[in-house]
This record gives C-alpha cells, sequence and structure tokens, in this order.
C-alpha cells in the first residue's frame, strides 16, 4: 500500500498547534505509511506557531519529518473587531479561510502536477476549524474532528444542540437559576450555574458551540483527548447516542517536552518533595489588583511555600493573550516578598508541564484548561479548581463532583463577571489541597497517583488509548479515497 496524506487545520494560537502536533507525531509514530500538512491559518494577532513550525521543520526524527507545514494567510478583514467577543472574531476569521483552504488542498494534492503515490486520505480539524468540514465533504473527502477538551463536555455540546433544534429550547434560558440539567454525559445533573459563558450568551456567541455541535455529527470520526479510565461513563454514554460520529479517545496527549526555566527549577530544587501549591491560570488567565490582594494574603496566612505565575489583566477588546506583570510588587501588599522570601516565588510566564514535574510540587490551582487538568493527571499533582473562560466551569464540576478528584476554590468563577474571592476562601481551599489531601488514606492526592499510573497505562501497548489508536489509523486507511 502507498502513503497516506492526512490534512490537519489547528484552531488559532500556540495551545491548539502544539496539541495537533503532539497527535500527529503519534499517528506518524505508529503508521509510517502516513504523513501529514498542518495548514497554518496565520491571525491578524502576535502567536508563537513560527517558531514551534520551524523549530519541527528542522528535526531529523523519522517521524516528525513526515510532519509538514503550510502557512496559509487570508485578506484581513476590513470590519471592525474591538466590539465582538474573541471567539467571534476567530470563528469568523477562520470561516472566512474556508475557499483559501479549498484551494491549497486541490493544488497541493488533486490537480495533475501534484499526483503521486501519495493519496489523499482525509482532513483532520478541531473546535475552531470545525466548518473546514465543509471543505472535506465538497472535495469528497472523509474528515475527522480532534476534539480537545473533555468527553463529558462534548456531550454538553450535543446536549444544547439536540435542546434547541428538537425542543426549541435555548440553554441560554438558564441563566442565573438554580437549574440542574440532565446531560447524560455527567454523573450528577449539571447546575446551570456552571455552563460555559459562551452559551449562555444568547445574542452573541450562543450559536457557536451549536454549530459547533451540527458540524461535529457530519464528521466521520471524533478524536478526544481523554481516555477510557478518566472518563467511562461519558464515553460510553456517547457510545450509545443516535447521530454521534465513532469516538475515539486516544488521550492523554500532552507535550512532555518542555524545557525547565533555570531560575525556577533551581528554586524548585531548594523546596522540600511534595511541598509547593502552585498558582498558574493559562495563557488568558488574569486577575485585577483587588483580587490579586485577596490571593497574596491568602498565601502569606497559609504557611505554605508556594510558586506563583502572574499576568498583568488584558486590555478591554484587545485579542491575544495577556503579558507578564511587570512590577508585580506594585500591586501586591506592601512588604509581601519580604515576608513570605524562602518559602514563595513570584513568576511571569511558567513552563507549566516542567513544573508539574518536579519533585517538590505537592498541589496545583488551576483554570481547569483541559490540557493542564491532563499534565496535572499525568503526573498525579493534586488540583484546586478556579475556573476562568471557556468549558472550564463543567472541567471544574467533573472534577469536583463527578470524580471526585479536586478540591474547589471557586467552581462558578468567570473572568469576564468575576466577583471577589476572598482571602479566606482562598486559604481554605488551600488548606484543603495540601493539608487535608497530605493526610487522607483515601483522598485526593491517593486517587491522583492511581490516575497517574492509569494515564500511562493507556498509552501503552494493550492500554485504552493504544486500541482506539489502531482503530482510528484503520479507519483512516479503510476510507482513503482511491
Amino acid at each position: 500500500m502507498g502513503s497516506t496524506e492526512l490534512v490537519f487545520i489547528p484552531g488559532p494560537g500556540m495551545g491548539h498547534l502544539v496539541a495537533a502536533v503532539e497527535i500527529g507525531k503519534l499517528l506518524t509514530s505508529r503508521a509510517n505509511c502516513l504523513s501529514i500538512t498542518f495548514f497554518i491559518i496565520d491571525l491578524p494577532i502576535e502567536t508563537a506557531t513560527d517558531t514551534c513550525t520551524k523549530t519541527l521543520a528542522v528535526t531529523d526524527d523519522s517521524t516528525t519529518s513526515r510532519l509538514r507545514f503550510l502557512h496559509l494567510s487570508p485578506p484581513q478583514s476590513q470590519s471592525s473587531n474591538r466590539s465582538k467577543p474573541q471567539e467571534v472574531v476567530l470563528v469568523e476569521y477562520f470561516d472566512n479561510s474556508k475557499q483559501l483552504v479549498r484551494e491549497a488542498i486541490v493544488d497541493k494534492f488533486m490537480t495533475n502536477k501534484s499526483k503521486s503515490s501519495t493519496r489523499l486520505g482525509g482532513v483532520i480539524v478541531d473546535m475552531f476549524s470545525d466548518k473546514m468540514i465543509e471543505v472535506a465533504t465538497e472535495l469528497g473527502l472523509p474528515s475527522y474532528v480532534f476534539f480537545t477538551s473533555s468527553a463529558a463536555f462534548l456531550g454538553l455540546l450535543f446536549y444544547a444542540q439536540t435542546l434547541k433544534d428538537d425542543h426549541n429550547r435555548d440553554i441560554s434560558d438558564f441563566e442565573d437559576s438554580d437549574t440542574l440539567l440532565p446531560v447524560s454525559t455527567y454523573l450528577n445533573h449539571l447546575p446551570a450555574k456552571v455552563l460555559p459563558s459562551v452559551m449562555l450568551d444568547k445574542d452573541y456567541r450562543l450559536d457557536l458551540p451549536l454549530s459547533t455541535a451540527r458540524v461535529i455529527r457530519q464528521a466521520k470520526g471524533i478524536i478526544v483527548n481523554t481516555f477510557l479510565e478518566l472518563e467511562p461513563h461519558p464515553i460510553k454514554s456517547l457510545g450509545k447516542e443516535d447521530g454521534v460520529p465513532s469516538l475515539y479517545p486516544v488521550g492523554p496527549i500532552i507535550n512532555l517536552n518542555q524545557e525547565p526555566d533555570e531560575s525556577i527549577n533551581n528554586w524548585l530544587d531548594e523546596q522540600p518533595d511534595s511541598s509547593v501549591l502552585f498558582l498558574c491560570f493559562g495563557s488568558y488567565g488574569s486577575f485585577d489588583e483587588k483580587q490579586l490582594k485577596e490571593i497574596a494574603i491568602a498565601l502569606e496566612c497559609g504557611g505554605c511555600h508556594f510558586l506563583w505565575s502572574l499576568r498583568q489583566p488584558q486590555v478591554k477588546g484587545e485579542i491575544g493573550a495577556p503579558n507578564d506583570l511587570p512590577r508585580p510588587e506594585q500591586v501586591l501588599p506592601e512588604g509581601f516578598f519580604k515576608r513570605t522570601s524562602g518559602r514563595g516565588k513570584v513568576i511571569g510566564w511558567a513552563p507549566q508541564v516542567a513544573v508539574l514535574s518536579h519533585r517538590s510540587i505537592g498541589g496545583f490551582i488551576t483554570h481547569c484548561g483541559w490540557n493542564s487538568v491532563l499534565e496535572s493527571l499525568w503526573f498525579g499533582v493534586p488540583m484546586a479548581t478556579w475556573p476562568m473562560y471557556a468549558e472550564q466551569q463543567v472541567n471544574a464540576f467533573e472534577l469536583v463532583v463527578d470524580l471526585e478528584m479536586a478540591t474547589n476554590i471557586k467552581i462558578e468563577y468567570r473572568s469576564e463577571s468575576p466577583v471577589l474571592v476572598t482571602a479566606e476562601e482562598i486559604e481554605r481551599g488551600i488548606r484543603r489541597l495540601i493539608l487535608d489531601s497530605a493526610e487522607e488514606k483515601n483522598g485526593i492526592r491517593k486517587k491522583m497517583e492511581e490516575m497517574k499510573e492509569k494515564s500511562r497505562r493507556a498509552m501503552l501497548e494493550e492500554g485504552s488509548s493504544y486500541y482506539f489508536l489502531e482503530n482510528l489509523i484503520k479507519d483512516i486507511k479503510d476510507h482513503s479515497p482511491t
């Protein structure tokens, strides 16, 4: 059999690209006949995707040599985006790139000059580039969705779409209510107060998840960054639902090749084992000055060792991740650094994987982005949940309530409409995370250690994710156009 080429269209930014490259490396390492070309849609904002693609392009490894990158630059829109939510701007940008992607696929793989023994096997998209499924369908190509969040959240997307299409009811109607929703992929009824903000914004953003759910149903299969041992109930529930494509839970897919920061690593080396609380709130997570002071008071009074990744608040209307806070001493309580000297360190951007892998890390206050959840599980680090944006509130609910694998600080917190979380609330969460989890014989720390082992076994031969990846590769080969 000749070689098979896949086109992979990641969503915007480094997070999507890194996850896409990791699944690409996994596919090509397991099937020598597969090659992948990533179509990188250049954005009108600064990203680090160029650095990532150039680094991989010079790698001599036989697996990554079958990963190629093609940058596509859509024409700039003349309309103002400043008044639109960021999710809407990015989705529109990708939607407006469909013709560009179609022309690139035809030119690179389907014209006489491009035809060879390599056959084009299909198109893989992610949650932001899902409309490219329409391009694949037009060209007679099978399509697959790389779903970078949980299987439980995938079920919530289908629930909201079915509620609208079959019952003419908007899920946004439950905003500010105490309604408990019977979403099949959660063991417990889902409180409306933890629904993602995008689902509660009927005027501007609700159509995004509904449209995504409808388009995903048209795919040949859904590749989910999760594993059976972590989400047995959601995965089995989706398998029973009508109109849901084949599911391939092949995770955890994590980029483990991250260089540690020398200054951070040296400081961590000096701390006792499992003693340091790591606070990190993702690429887009930041707080105002008043909230930062409450966190600082909690850390000071709590007495634990800590490593705190601090970012400055994003300017309203701007697209992109916030920068590091240049002078943290100006916004934190006076004397904070002196009083916590030796047991605390405040940093900017953090190499999260490198930090979580360090022996001194004993707990993680996280925004519950799904990549962060999987990284914490991989290294067995207990979590306290403080969701910020996107689907992070339902991720926190799944961890705290359904799986009982994390403690809660503020499960319903939203960065776009924040309420002040007091130092007392934060300190209680820290105490439960660091002290109680260490003392409980059958508590969170033990569950995390068990899931750490399960996550690694899942990726090995005869593991659940290994099995599902084999099935995915077989499906790609069987359904590639001749």
